[in-house]
Parts: structure tokens; C-alpha cells; sequence
């Protein structure tokens, strides 16, 4: 049983009940409500595998789980009753129903999240009220799956471990220039060709070192739809990013002609090997937008998802200033330069997809422009996307580079494993504001939530991607669900004593999370070159 203040993210609201606790045994029920089976089922697989408890279907009342629906409660609220006689969990809706699972399972103590049950425990869960709701509707993650290929099993790992944190969508950035992840039946040669590169840099690209064996793998299509459906069961949406029209080597490096053919040999072009920005990028040609568009139409079919991310960031304009179509197309369109050149091919896909009711999401770079009404803007730059976007209408996931960057390094001691970018620790990122205090009350509306982004350039393998990504997801989850006092405000030292048991519960789950005292010996990446960056970062 964990103590009353241990959950993360926390709740909104904890009532102490009279005293006492619920115990769970071998006669205790789930009685299921309508439209709240799904959460049962959850109840039963991994609380009842942790415990080696039947968790029985039942009609109650004594002894017994009671999960119903409340819609007075709200779009992912629940509420949480504990009395010695039983637990009633109420959901707003069947998300909130699932995330006060979440909450129940921590308050049963770290070896509920065990896959099989350890002897001699007994599960008690204190007699509590607990009524919760998240701040932001859109709680992210994202996960790069380009640069180093992640197994469908440690995806599928990955949404266990953000639905016990109340994450709700992963965003998959599935293609790049250092490979192409997603099958495309009509595309073949997209796996074929470019989801394996022939060696990898090791390090930052500035590295000297390189793994001279090739790299890669992809997700069928019926891999994307298990990914798909295991998200749902857990209340996560899947937003897939398909690179466009830079970040593109890998696509041009398996059918040439969507490169710009006048300018470079793209029949010679590789899957690339390195990091950094290509800059080899797509030709804006009728048969480019016609490619994509079946690309887009396979990958709406997997994923039914309100938003398609089409990337959209840096991409590099010399090839298109040197290309005589590229620039016969800016004549034909009367644009003012490659800029525009640019916009055109976001707006293009920007209107294909509002024509089959999906919204179009984008790094900050395209906002340059000029948008469709129903377009929307990762926040990445900083703080200045963001807010020029919610100035403008547009809604808005924040999630700056220079905190919530999960790839940049944790502290600047000698032993963390190839340190990139600024020092971001567990408190820096729990005192990280997604909201800027420049927008009015009506332009924050438009804010619709925040997320963090796990690049995986210097990531080679699922430790090294845990390594950097926990324990500061935690942080990260508290600050997208939770209300919280300004940052400067908020007492992380509360936060750190519950991550005491926090830690125990990832020990539990198999997470290889940064140590509050350092990395362990096989952890580091001694000698292998980073590009760490000195001082705070900027925080606008």
C-alpha cells in the first residue's frame, strides 16, 4: 500500500477518508458498469497479474471494484472512493475512467505494476477520496523511431509506460533521412530501400566513431494497426509524422526521381548515415505531391487519428535555388522566393488533408506562410511559434527544444552518456510552464496541450532511450496533467520525496531510468563525443 501523497501525477483533489483500508483478496469483484468494460479488462490483466487475483466479474456490492461512468465529471476526469466495504471508481468518460485505474494500481504500491505476483504480499488500498481532471487535453510524447529503429515490442512498451503516466498521445515520427519506417504497399521500395542504412555514426555527428554494420527495420502495416489498437485500449491517440518536403533522403534514396534529379545524382543517394539536416530534399513536382498523396492515403487508413503530422522543419532551400524546375514553379505560382516555394507544398497537403476531415499539424516552420484555418503548430523554437500561432488562431501542442527536449543531457557532470544540448534536470523539467505568460486568456485557449520529444540520434538501443527519457517523464506528466503553481512556485522537493516511490514502481516496470545519483558504470558512453551547450537555455 503506497502512502496518500505518493501518486503521480497529482491529483487535484485528496480527501483522507475515516480510517481504514480495503483489502483485496481472492473473493473480490469488478463490477463493470456500462460502456466501462474496457477498463475492467485492463483491471484484470495487469492488476490481476501483479496480484494473482481472479478480479472475478461480479455484481457487488461488498467486496468489490464498482467502475461507472459520471459525465458530470468531465472530459478525463474520474473520482475515487475508498471504504473499507469497497471501491467505487467513477469516469467522466471511459478515458477518465481508465486513468483512475492508474491512480488506484500506484495506490496499491509499487509491486502492482509486476507482471506475476511476488509471496507474502497482501494489497491494501487506503481509505481515500480522490476527484481528478488533467489541465491539457493533449499530453505527448514523441518518439523517434527514425533515426534508431524501436521493435514493435518496445512501442508497444512505450504506451504502458505513458498510460501509467496519463499520457494520452504518442506522437511517432515515423520516416527522416536516416531511414523510412512505415510499409506503403504501393510504395514497396520505402521499407525495401530506405529502412536499413549501411553503417551508423556513433555519437554526435561531429563523432569520429561509426558502427559498421547496417541499421533499420520497419513496422508492417498490420504491425501499425496492433500499435494502433493496443494505443486505444490504453486512451492514447496515435498522431503519425510523415517528413515532408525535407527530412527526406531515406524516400529519395529508394525512388530517385523525387529528389531534384537536375541539380544532384540522386540514383547515387543512400539511405544517410550520419546525422544532422540533409540536404537533399524533395522536388516540388506534380509527381512528388501525387507520391505523397498515396503515401497519406495508406497512412490515414492505419491511423484515425484528428491529426496528421507532416513535419514541415528544416528544410534546406540551395537545391531548389539551384534547380531550374524548382524554379519554373515559382514563376508558374508567382511566388516571391524557395520560402514560399515551401508553403505552397504545406498548404497543398494542408488542403488535402481538411478535404477528407483530418488536421494538419507542423512544426513551427509552418507557420511561414500562412495556414488553413484548421492547421496546428508543434512548438519547437522555443516559446515564439507557439505564441505567434495562438495569436493567429491556430491551436498549439508546446513542446521547446530548450526544455523538453528529452535527448538534451540531465546534468553536466563527465559521466552522462553522450551529453547533447543543455542541461535539463528532473526539476528543470518540473518547473518547465507550458502556457507563456505573453498570450491573453482567449489566445492560451489555443494551447491545447504540451508534450515531450525524444530524439533518438545518440540513442542506439531501448536502455539508452529509457536512460534519457525517465525519471523526467515523470516531471514531464505532472506539469501536462496536473494544476500547478507557477514554476517558481512549485515544491519539487514534495515532487522528490513521492518519486521515492515512483522510482520503485519504474524498478518494477524494468525502466532503465537515470539514477538520482548519476548514471550507473554501464549507463555512460565514455569517450564517445556529444555537443553539450553551456549556460541556461533561453526561455522564449
Amino acid at each position: 500500500m503506497s502512502d496518500l501523497s505518493d501518486v503521480i501525477p497529482q491529483p487535484r483533489r485528496t480527501t483522507s477518508g475515516a480510517g481504514g483500508f480495503f483489502q483485496l483478496g481472492p473473493a473480490t469483484e469488478v463490477v463493470a458498469g456500462d460502456g466501462t468494460e474496457r477498463t475492467a479488462r485492463w483491471l484484470r490483466a495487469e492488476v490481476g497479474a501483479a496480484t494473482g487475483l481472479p478480479l472475478a466479474p461480479g455484481t457487488g456490492p461488498g467486496d468489490a471494484v464498482t467502475l461507472s461512468l459520471d459525465g458530470a465529471l468531465g472530459p478525463e476526469g474520474y473520482r475515487l472512493d475508498v471504504e473499507p466495504t469497497g471501491v467505487r471508481l467513477a469516469g467522466g468518460d471511459p478515458a477518465g475512467l481508465f486513468w483512475g485505474a492508474q491512480t488506484l494500481r500506484q495506490l496499491l504500491g509499487p509491486d502492482a505494476f509486476r507482471r506475476a505476483p511476488l509471496p507474502g504480499r497482501s494489497w491494501r488500498l487506503p481509505a481515500i477520496r480522490i476527484e481528478d481532471a488533467p489541465r491539457f487535453g493533449w499530453r505527448g510524447l514523441m518518439l523517434d523511431v527514425a533515426r534508431h529503429f524501436m521493435p514493435k515490442e518496445g512501442v508497444l512498451r512505450y504506451l504502458d509506460l505513458m498510460a501509467a503516466h496519463k499520457l494520452n498521445v504518442l506522437h511517432f515520427h515515423l520516416t527522416d533521412d536516416q531511414g523510412w519506417r512505415i510499409e506503403i504497399r504501393r510504395h514497396p521500395r520505402l521499407t525495401e530501400v530506405g529502412s536499413w542504412r549501411s553503417r551508423t555514426k556513433f555519437g554526435h555527428r561531429a563523432s569520429p566513431l561509426w558502427e559498421d554494420k547496417p541499421h533499420g527495420g520497419h513496422y508492417t502495416q498490420d504491425d501499425i494497426r496492433e500499435i494502433v489498437a493496443y494505443a486505444a485500449e490504453r486512451h492514447i491517440t496515435v498522431v503519425p509524422e510523415i517528413d515532408v518536403p525535407g527530412h527526406s533522403q531515406a524516400a529519395i534514396a529508394a525512388y530517385p526521381e523525387l529528389g531534384n534529379t537536375d541539380v544532384v545524382d540522386t540514383g547515387a543517394l543512400s539511405v544517410w548515415d550520419t546525422w544532422g539536416v540533409s540536404p537533399n530534399v524533395l522536388a516540388p513536382t506534380d509527381h512528388t505531391l501525387r507520391f505523397y498523396e498515396g503515401v497519406f492515403e495508406e497512412v490515414l487508413e492505419l491511423f484515425p487519428s484528428e491529426f496528421i503530422h507532416i513535419g514541415g522543419d528544416e528544410c534546406p532551400k540551395e537545391q531548389w535555388r539551384r534547380s531550374a524546375t524548382a524554379q519554373a514553379r515559382i514563376e508558374e505560382l508567382a511566388l516571391a522566393d524557395e520560402d514560399e516555394l515551401q508553403s505552397w507544398f504545406i498548404q497543398h497537403f494542408d488542403t488535402w488533408l481538411a478535404e477528407r476531415g483530418r488536421r494538419l499539424i507542423g512544426w513551427d516552420e509552418i507557420l511561414e506562410g500562412g495556414l488553413a484555418k484548421g492547421a496546428a503548430v508543434s512548438s519547437w523554437r522555443g516559446y515564439a511559434g507557439g505564441i505567434a500561432a495562438a495569436r493567429a488562431g491556430h491551436d498549439v501542442v508546446m513542446c521547446p527544444e530548450q526544455q523538453v527536449y528529452l535527448d538534451h543531457r540531465q546534468h553536466a557532470g563527465e559521466d552522462e552518456p553522450v551529453p547533447i544540448g543543455f542541461v535539463r534536470t528532473l526539476e528543470d523539467v518540473y518547473r518547465f510552464e507550458p502556457v507563456p505568460a505573453e498570450l491573453t486568456s482567449h489566445e492560451a485557449e489555443h494551447v491545447i496541450g504540451t508534450q515531450a520529444n525524444v530524439w533518438t540520434e545518440v540513442m542506439e538501443n531501448q536502455q539508452r532511450v529509457d536512460y534519457q527519457t525517465f525519471p523526467r517523464l515523470a516531471a514531464f506528466a505532472e506539469v501536462s496533467w496536473s494544476t500547478l503553481p507557477a514554476p517558481g512556485e512549485r515544491d519539487f522537493d514534495a515532487f522528490e520525496r513521492r518519486m521515492a516511490a515512483h522510482y520503485r514502481r519504474l524498478d518494477a516496470l524494468g525502466v532503465a531510468y537515470r539514477p538520482p545519483g548519476g548514471p550507473l558504470p554501464w549507463q555512460r558512453r565514455p569517450g564517445v563525443l556529444g555537443r553539450p551547450i553551456d549556460g541556461p537555455p533561453p526561455n522564449k
